[in-house]
């Protein structure tokens, strides 16, 4: 190779890493999880998929939100520590407290303000606590969850929401993944601002009619993304915050308090 082409290759080179480093911080970057299905999903709804994260705040402060407090539906309010993946949960209808680590099912559980002790009804608890987080929080963060393992995309074209806008559709299914990996979602994201406007649930994936189809709306800005609570039908996370710091007995003591 002479002088010349290696300059022009190594000015190839130099622009690229240059572009890979500005997405990576500008926010355009949006990795998929390991193990999410590329091979089986449509480029137009991984395009939107990207999409989507872009207009909630980007990958990288998505990546970077700490911690996540919400109520769900006025029966549980939980806190989310995002990066050490733990979370805490006071269920209010039955009195019990969950604290679990989700990498190791390790964690306590308080049922009416009395610690479980026998480690096959705390085992089982603290299971029931991580499906709980993994419910109350799709309701929440599903848009940043699209690329997540497991899952694979398909793009159904465009549709109109309920409100009256124009959307793009894109469903997605599940391979063996989550509690539930019969489920299927209909996601609708408005043309004009890359936002999802509304959802559609299927509880089995070979359904024809949704269970149920619910507003995404009411978006604010926490933290550094874009959140919807609060939403128009009255279900689903509201009193949602996104904090940097927490107390850390906030996920070892039951007499932990949010005055925040």
């Amino acid at each position: 190779m002479n002088l010349n082409n290696s300059l022009v290759l190594l000015v190839i080179i130099v622009s690229l890493t240059a572009c890979n480093r500005s997405d990576e911080t500008s926010g355009f970057s949006n990795p998929a999880a390991e193990g999410f299905d590329l091979a089986n999903s449509d480029p137009a709804a991984v395009e939107l998929a990207d999409s989507i994260m872009v207009a909630m705040g980007g990958w990288a402060n998505w990546n970077n939100t700490r911690f996540i407090a919400w109520n769900f539906n006025d029966n549980r309010e939980l806190l989310w520590d995002k990066k050490d993946e733990r979370v805490r949960i006071e269920s209010i209808k039955d009195s019990i407290t969950y604290i679990v680590n989700l990498k190791t099912l390790t964690g306590k559980v308080w049922v009416k303000g009395q610690p479980l002790t026998e480690s096959d009804s705390l085992d089982k608890m603290l299971n029931r606590g991580k499906s709980i987080w993994i419910n109350d929080s799709y309701w929440l963060v599903m848009p940043f969850k699209l690329k997540d393992s497991g899952v694979t995309l398909k793009y159904l074209g465009e549709d109109t929401l309920r409100t009256g806008g124009r959307c793009n559709v894109i469903e997605l299914t599940f391979n063996n993944v989550g509690d539930t990996p019969q489920n299927k979602y209909l996601v609708y994201v408005d043309l004009a601002d890359n936002l999802v406007k509304q959802w559609a649930y299927f509880s089995n994936a070979s359904q024809d009619s949704a269970n149920f189809v619910r507003p995404w709306d009411n978006y604010k800005k926490y933290g550094n993304i874009l959140l919807s609570a609060d939403r128009s039908d009255g279900v689903g996370p509201k009193d949602v915050s996104v904090r940097n710091r927490m107390d850390e007995k906030a996920f070892n003591d039951i007499g932990w308090k949010d005055n925040n």
